[in-house]
């Protein structure tokens, strides 16, 4: 199954990856069909997992290839990369801004608290997706720090971050009184745009070449700001603080090794 995957075009590898990333988004969601709670410990260990996962992709597969291909295109490396990795973070950043001040407005009602929820985490969800389509895409290239393995273990990094917030979606939705059908429905609905956008992005950077270095540092500086706004922050609300990052070093470290040893 996997020789017939790598034989696929980079849009399709693109899709069925963000698929995977939904699909790991509806299976925290489903959550509500067994019970309402998820072991913290487990969750916070996967959360620091992802984010060990995430930072190593940010820089060995997107920002450090950017800066390369920017090079070659004589472009202004360290502009490209500031520009594209900034503009990754302050969309996020605005989306969070955006949330809080509908949230502020609706604080009396908790059903509208959680169905910003669900636009929150749609929201950055998008980037995300995009994050995983650049990443294939940018194969067709063959620039260094741009493979296969690391297009995949960024999917799988960001897969893993996506169950919880599947589940953080459901749960809120099911003490609502939503039944547990329609809270696992709006829950993995929240991931539903990263194969869109995960298309998007592997289109526009085979398309368009020069893109490509300001889409793959745009990707890096979303991956960042989820990684330190959102997934240490959580992991380190666990009281074993000291497991939790040994957790995102392994993640880190498992990125690493993948990128440079066998890709």
């Amino acid at each position: 199954m996997f020789s017939e995957f790598l034989h696929l075009s980079y849009v399709t590898q693109a899709l069925l990856a963000t698929i995977f990333t939904w699909s790991v988004t509806a299976l925290g969601a489903a959550i509500v069909f067994a019970f309402r709670k998820i072991n913290k410990n487990i969750m916070d260990a996967m959360l620091g997992f992802s984010a060990g996962v995430m930072i190593a992709a940010s820089f060995f597969s997107l920002l450090s290839p950017a800066i390369d291909m920017a090079e070659t295109l004589n472009m202004c490396s360290w502009l490209v990369a500031f520009i594209g990795f900034f503009t990754g973070g302050v969309l996020l950043f605005l989306g969070d801004k955006i949330f809080d001040k509908v949230l502020n407005k609706s604080n009396k009602n908790s059903l509208k608290r959680s169905l910003m929820l669900i636009f929150s985490i749609t929201l950055h969800n998008i980037p995300e997706g995009l994050a995983v389509g650049v990443a294939f895409g940018s194969l067709a290239y063959g620039i260094p720090g741009a493979t296969l393995t690391s297009a995949i273990m960024l999917a799988i990094g960001i897969g893993l971050q996506n169950f919880p917030e599947g589940t953080a979606v459901a749960v809120p939705l099911l003490r609502e009184g939503f039944s547990r059908k329609k809270a696992f429905f709006y829950g993995q609905l929240s991931g539903i745009v990263e194969p869109i956008s995960g298309v998007i992005g592997a289109l526009l950077v085979i398309k368009i070449r020069t893109i490509l270095p300001f889409f793959l540092a745009f990707a890096a500086g979303a991956m960042i700001y989820v990684v330190v706004q959102e997934l240490i922050p959580e992991s380190q609300t666990n009281a074993k603080k000291d497991l939790m990052a040994l957790f995102t070093m392994i993640g880190f470290s498992l990125m690493m090794i993948l990128d440079l040893a066998l890709g």
